[in-house]
């Protein structure tokens, strides 16, 4: 299922456009290792709480894998993650497949609980009127001021962008509106035919049904093997780090990369 891909073109055309999008091509250079060793990142020992910025427009796929990869984290790891959703106003938001959705809560009032980590799913307009606005790219660049992690799945790069997040880190987005997101932010690192990238606090994804493995991929840098294992077999999803294509960069510089069925260090 691919939910990023705007307006006009049928669903079967989507499918295939990102399929080949993000098959991986084998590097060259660099070091062969034999398995990923993740970064040594601090270890939650509390409550971590996770945000889902969403909006008219939304796309289901984008916001609802990540929900489940968090949400089920509470039965693998203690203590795990508490998931709830912040929109701009309370208002209930349509998502572009047609699921009405009641935010828990705006971001326009001041109740706001502490968010750890930040999940911006694509939305309808994320590529047009949404970078926009103003309310918004505030509220995403505010948030970052504080959160551990600041995640996007799909276009949702495109806010973190035009928040000038990812101006000093290695980052990606939709295959489809990779040349897009060159044109628009050419000062960036973008990396294609990969399903995610993660550089410092920030982790980027292709979006669809790879915003799965990106989500898996933060539970176990978080929580473990063992904790996204159990996530994993629980949700019938196959899960195995080395055998997804991705990239793990520090400040932009590409510390590895996972393409095909090799690992290089550069």
């Amino acid at each position: 299922m691919v939910a990023c891909q705007p307006q006009a073109q049928d669903r079967q055309s989507q499918q295939s456009e990102t399929a080949d999008a993000t098959t991986p091509t084998t590097p060259t250079g660099g070091q062969k290792l034999d398995k990923i060793v993740l970064p040594e990142v601090e270890k939650p020992k509390d409550t971590l709480n996770v945000a889902f910025l969403i909006m008219d427009g939304t796309y289901n796929t984008e916001l609802t894998a990540p929900i489940d990869m968090f949400q089920h984290t509470i039965f693998h790891a203690k203590p795990g993650m508490k998931v709830f959703t912040v929109a701009k106003s309370k208002e209930p938001i349509r998502t572009f497949e047609g699921q009405r959705i009641l935010p828990d809560y705006s971001y326009t009032e001041g109740n706001l609980p502490k968010i750890d980590v930040l999940v911006v799913p694509s939305a309808e307009h994320h590529l047009d009127t949404d970078l926009e606005d103003k309310a918004l790219i505030d509220f995403v660049k505010k948030v970052d001021k504080e959160a551990k992690y600041i995640t996007s799945h799909c276009d949702g790069a495109f806010v973190l962008a035009q928040a000038g997040l990812l101006d000093k880190v290695a980052c990606t987005t939709f295959p489809g509106d990779v040349d897009k997101f060159k044109k628009r932010f050419s000062q960036l690192n973008v990396v294609d035919k990969v399903w995610f990238v993660h550089d410092g606090k920030y982790i980027t994804s292709a979006g669809g049904a790879r915003s799965f493995e990106a989500a898996l991929y933060l539970v176990q840098l978080l929580y473990g093997k063992k904790a996204a294992d159990g996530v994993a077999k629980g949700l019938v999803i196959d899960w195995e780090i080395d055998n997804v294509p991705f990239v793990i960069a520090k400040e932009g510089k590409r510390l590895i990369d996972r393409q095909g069925h090799r690992f290089v260090s550069k």
